[in-house]
C-alpha cells in the first residue's frame, strides 16, 4: 500500500538546491578557466597539438 512521504522543510530544500547550483557554477568556472588558459597559451596541465597556420 502506498504511503505518503514526509514533507521536506523549505530550508532543507533551499540548501540542497544551492549545493546543486554551486556544483554547476564550479564546473562552468573550471571549464572557462581552462578555455582561457588554452587561448592565451599559458596552459600547463592540458596538452594539445598546435597546428601551424597555412597561409
Amino acid at each position: 500500500m502506498a504511503v505518503p512521504k514526509k514533507r521536506i522543510s523549505t530550508s532543507k530544500k533551499k540548501i540542497r538546491k544551492s549545493i546543486w547550483k554551486r556544483k554547476g557554477y564550479e564546473a562552468a568556472k573550471k571549464a572557462f578557466s581552462l578555455a582561457k588558459s588554452l587561448s592565451t597559451g599559458n596552459s600547463q596541465s592540458f596538452f594539445y597539438k598546435k597546428e601551424k597556420n597555412k597561409i
